[in-house]
């Protein structure tokens, strides 16, 4: 395993961060196909023997089992300050904001309730899951500076995010003197390469890691066309990411595999590869133990310039969907409010 630092972090990750989305009680989340906690023991203990160090979570996997399942795990096959730990918070319900809880208020209640979960004192990362239109951003980086003060979270990362959010984000941060996001976990993989257009530079120029998450297109990166799964089956939200543009993805699972043929490896180690050219640690779901250790592998593969020329010379745009479409529309109508509103004032 290779590691890296975590932006402008003091935090040394492994180059692959295990996502624990896929673990978690099916009967308390949106998914059918996670794993109980049994095996999903076996797949962090198995992540923690090849050298994972890094691991992501969030409140919102399987109402809260997924932080269970992973906290249990940890304490008995590691040592706290041996492992990453990263969870996730969403924003405020509209029965939050009527009841008149603060962004600040959440925020606190969010964490407690995750190293309830965890079952630890803090996280080594709390991420704000996605942009809240309906909290003002000095109540939301307020409030993360708060928790990290108070030691229940020693950095803080984003999630689902435009460039100019993360950079105006960190700019208030900056000003007021609050914690500022090391990191930006996005929607990037070779079948949608969107983030390289303004967040990969601004990442760079700022040195805030990328973790981005769907890293093998939920699947798609590492089956061959035809090949399916449980997952590829019944994920709806994956079908909502990858479905409308699979004609011309096709092509690029096609040189993929193809390169697989040749390096004798397989299609997710050829994906990961290529991803970690350009990326600090994707974050890599995992629901069978030959998932980790393929990944893990992909940390050794060197692919050629003209290698990922190759794989990336198909790529088309692709349209924004699921929650940074959610993210366009929401900004979009608070800027007609903020509009209207100003012509009534004049």
């Amino acid at each position: 395993m290779q590691y890296m630092k975590l932006g402008t972090s003091d935090l040394m990750v492994s180059r692959i961060c295990m996502g624990c989305m896929g673990f978690g009680d099916a009967k308390n989340g949106q998914h059918s196909w996670t794993l109980n906690e049994e095996d999903s023991r076996k797949i962090i203990h198995r992540g923690l023997e090849l050298g994972v160090n890094f691991f992501d979570t969030a409140i919102a996997y399987q109402s809260g089992t997924s932080e269970q399942y992973l906290g249990r795990a940890l304490k008995e096959f590691a040592r706290r300050e041996d492992v990453v730990v990263a969870t996730k918070f969403l924003p405020r319900t509209q029965a939050d904001i009527d009841a008149g809880i603060t962004g600040q208020m959440h925020i606190e209640r969010m964490i407690n309730k995750s190293l309830d979960n965890l079952g630890m004192d803090y996280v080594d990362l709390y991420i704000y899951h996605m942009w809240d239109h309906q909290t003002p951003l000095y109540d939301i980086m307020e409030g993360l500076n708060n928790i990290v003060k108070a030691g229940k979270a020693r950095y803080i990362g984003i999630s689902n995010c435009f460039s100019w959010q993360l950079a105006k984000a960190n700019a208030l941060a900056e000003k007021e003197g609050w914690a500022k996001f090391v990191s930006v976990q996005g929607h990037y993989n070779l079948l949608f390469r969107e983030e390289e257009r303004e967040m990969l530079g601004l990442c760079r120029e700022d040195n805030i890691a990328m973790t981005p998450y769907s890293a093998l297109a939920s699947g798609r990166l590492s089956k061959a066309p035809g090949e399916t799964s449980k997952r590829l089956q019944e994920d709806s939200y994956a079908k909502l990411k990858y479905d409308a543009t699979a004609k011309q993805d096709e092509m690029i699972i096609h040189r993929v595999m193809e390169m697989a043929n040749k390096h004798h490896v397989s299609m997710s180690e050829i994906s990961l590869a290529w991803l970690l050219t350009k990326v600090t640690a994707p974050v890599v779901g995992a629901t069978k133990p030959s998932h980790i250790e393929g990944a893990v592998k992909a940390v050794d593969l060197v692919l050629t310039h003209e290698e990922a020329s190759y794989l990336e010379e198909p790529y088309v745009p692709h349209a924004l969907v699921g929650v940074m479409a959610q993210n366009t529309a929401q900004n979009a109508k608070a800027k007609h409010v903020w509009s209207t509103g100003n012509q009534k004032l004049s």
